[in-house]
């Protein structure tokens, strides 16, 4: 393992380690191994890492602040922080990101490449450990990604997704995406074949998981809290229908925060599922509440209505709880489907001030 202080790198917060960081990379691209960074924050610009080339550091961060390995963004004209295009190979583990909202657009972690396998191989993009936070753009941008794994991190409070992706053959698992200014997961071109298992997604600004036209999704076992908008948003891309995708246990909650809401019709909602076919959403448990007790941005009880649907084709939608889950309706039905569509035995209860509540069946 190639250590970044034996090439001059300095982790006192102030001194620009580019240049020694870059070589230490080129080296290890060539020796096919890994870079460590010690504990310290290493100030630095973009820095290129080579196929099959770990960079591990020591994870020490939480929520609101970071020890450990810390890599801070300190060049605001960098399209990224760490530039992974066209490699295969590439393991990230430990890391704290750090962008300090610097620039316009900038990403932590980018793949960024014309067409996929472009070096003629799976991308095989491994990140684990890792916080990547406050990046005016994406946390992680996958732009043609073909094959990936992101796992036990936390990527929050950037300007763009926390996780952005056109790509396909992916497992995201155990991470928190949080305070994101778009949604947590955002797939808006072509996109498949992804498991979401098991993850913390709170606060983003529009959707917990956005899914444009996708295909081949396990989304199960996931927390979704208080989101802008729906914490799961299924429809089509450019009349390509969102398919053949589970929705099953997961917990939703106090979504399409009012403050946040755009003027899309029915974000004040925990599923909104539109155009889309071979679908299952089932089992899963809503409820209606409100911010924290403590936040000084209470807006009010959410969301309006519980689940959104229209124009699907096969789609079954059974078994789903929303317990003081909605404020208006518990499922928004606008017609227009194909095929076959179950919706059945999904019972709940209006949330209301009162301790009187109205009971649904659907």
């Amino acid at each position: 393992m190639i250590n970044i202080l034996d090439y001059g790198a300095v982790g006192d917060g102030k001194t620009d380690n580019t240049a020694a960081i870059q070589q230490a990379l080129d080296a290890a691209g060539e020796l096919r191994c890994s870079v460590l960074i010690p504990e310290g924050r290493y100030r630095t610009s973009r820095l290129r890492v080579p196929s099959y080339c770990g960079i591990v550091g020591h994870p020490s961060w939480g929520f609101r602040d970071v020890g450990g390995s810390v890599l801070e963004l300190n060049d605001a004209q960098a399209s990224c922080l760490l530039d992974v295009s066209d490699t295969s190979g590439v393991n990230l583990d430990g890391l704290s990101l750090e962008g300090h909202r610097g620039g316009d657009g900038v990403h932590g972690i980018a793949l960024d490449q014309e067409d996929y396998g472009a070096n003629g191989a799976e991308n095989s993009l491994t990140i684990e450990r890792c916080r990547v936070n406050g990046f005016s753009g994406n946390g992680v941008y996958l732009h043609r990604a073909w094959c990936f794994s992101i796992r036990h991190c936390m990527i929050s409070h950037c300007g763009g997704d926390g996780v952005w992706l056109r790509g396909w053959d992916g497992f995201i698992m155990d991470n928190w995406l949080t305070g994101n200014e778009r949604a947590g997961f955002g797939a808006y071109e072509e996109n498949a074949s992804v498991t979401f298992t098991a993850n913390r997604l709170e606060w983003n600004f529009t959707a917990g998981i956005e899914i444009h036209g996708g295909d081949h999704y396990n989304i199960t076992g996931n927390f979704f809290d208080r989101h802008g908008g729906p914490a799961i948003e299924l429809m089509d891309r450019s009349g390509v229908p969102a398919s053949q995708i589970t929705v099953t246990g997961n917990i939703l909650y106090r979504n399409g925060k009012p403050q946040r809401c755009g003027d899309q019709p029915y974000d004040s909602s925990h599923i909104r599922c539109m155009n889309a076919e071979g679908v299952v959403i089932s089992s899963n448990v809503c409820e209606v509440s409100e911010d924290d007790p403590k936040s000084t941005e209470s807006d009010g009880n959410s969301p309006e209505w519980g689940i959104v649907i229209g124009g699907l084709n096969d789609v079954i939608i059974k078994d789903n709880i929303l317990h003081k889950g909605f404020k208006d309706q518990l499922m928004v039905d606008l017609g227009g489907h194909k095929g076959t569509v179950i919706i059945k035995d999904n019972i709940g209860s209006a949330f209301v001030e009162s301790p009187v509540s109205a009971t649904a069946v659907l």
